[in-house]
């Protein structure tokens, strides 16, 4: 059965690692979630990488600093996108998908006026099917509750998301939800399968099916069925209401939460403040063939303009990231050493950004993380 799974999970799955200081399988049938930390393993790889708006620039260019201070294998191929485009330009594209894997500061959508988001375009071009924001708290972040973390696994490709919106007659608009047996499957497999190579003992669907009984009804029939194909994984279901007043008064009773669209970026928000906000939580999109690592919650917050005047913006939530990133490409011992220095650089209390109580520029985090560094 082990086998079984191992050869059925996506490249994706095989590839992830467990973060720095998780547990891994034991006995003679290794999980593909464990490699051996060398410096240097694998080749070179090159990443796109936007910088967006707003605060996005800071944040990126931290990272790019951080990665050559630790003479990390990846090269940037970076390109200028920017919010109020009408499209992700071709070039940018054709980059993901030759290199496979692209770095993202936050890209600012217009409200209204009929302009899309160059996120969702990005989602919807590269097939990007799963979210995935790591929640969890951070040594020397004091926070209301500890104990958390939690990962939530929210679907990316159609519900409310997928814009099929159009005025009926004047002064009444129709936003059609859609929910396939094939999406629902897919993001339920990726949730199972991830806390399966990860060690995590629970999955809970959240949904709304006491109210959309037909269309959330085919997401928790969808996840009833693979959690079949896992009886070592413990699986339970709560109605998104209900879950987020579970996650304000106890958080720490969830482990991998996998969700429709417009209930995940919900869930991902509320949890990402539980444990220390969104400026401190990594994520990102992934797909079969494809993946762009970003902030985990709120990605599309590009900061105001004050915080980018006084170049104080937090750079931890893109550092993070950008250890998945990292783990992904197959060099867990970088993603180790900079997980290891940022989250020394928090513990110490020493440099904060304005959002964690504290007063620094981007610039003296940044310098902290390196100066951590192993």
């Amino acid at each position: 059965m082990e086998a079984a799974r191992r050869a059925s999970a996506s490249p994706l799955l095989r590839r992830r690692l467990l973060p720095a200081g998780g547990s891994s399988a034991c006995g003679p049938a290794r999980r593909w979630v464990t490699y051996m930390p060398r410096p240097g393993d694998g080749a070179p790889r090159t990443v796109t990488l936007i910088p967006g708006d707003g605060i996005g620039p800071l944040v990126t260019g931290a990272v790019r600093e951080v990665m050559e201070a630790m003479h990390a294998p990846v090269a940037f191929e970076s390109y200028a996108v920017h919010g109020d485009m009408p499209a992700v330009p071709g070039e940018v594209v054709e980059s993901i998908r030759r290199n496979k894997v692209c770095l993202k500061g936050g890209l600012a959508t217009p409200l209204g006026g009929g302009v899309s988001s160059l996120n969702l375009q990005l989602r919807k071009e590269l097939d990007l099917f799963a979210s995935l924001v790591h929640c969890s708290n951070l040594p020397g972040l004091p926070t209301r509750h500890s104990g958390v973390d939690i990962v939530v696994i929210r679907e990316n490709t159609e519900g409310e998301y997928a814009g099929l919106e159009h005025e009926v007659v004047p002064g009444v608009v129709e936003n059609l939800k859609v929910i396939t047996k094939f999406c629902s499957e897919r993001i339920a497999q990726y949730a199972f399968e991830f806390a399966y190579l990860n060690n995590r003992k629970k999955v809970t669907a959240v949904h709304k099916a006491n109210i959309m009984k037909l269309a959330d009804g085919l997401f928790l029939e969808s996840c009833r069925e693979v959690a079949t194909k896992y009886p070592g994984i413990k699986y339970n279901e709560i109605i998104v209401d209900n879950c987020c007043m579970q996650l304000v008064s106890k958080p720490e009773q969830f482990d991998v939460m996998v969700t429709p669209n417009l209930y995940g970026t919900l869930v991902a928000n509320v949890a990402a403040g539980i444990a220390g906000g969104s400026g401190v939580m990594p994520g990102g999109n992934v797909g079969q063939d494809h993946a762009i690592f970003e902030q985990g919650a709120s990605a599309g917050n590009v900061g105001n303009p004050k915080i980018v005047e006084q170049k104080k913006a937090n750079p931890v939530a893109l550092l993070l990231s950008s250890a998945m990133m990292l783990r992904h490409l197959q060099f867990p011992s970088f993603a180790d050493r900079l997980e290891t220095a940022v989250n020394r650089v928090i513990s110490e209390g020493k440099y904060k950004t304005k959002d964690l109580g504290g007063d620094s520029l981007t610039q003296e985090v940044v310098d902290a993380v390196i100066a951590a560094l192993d």
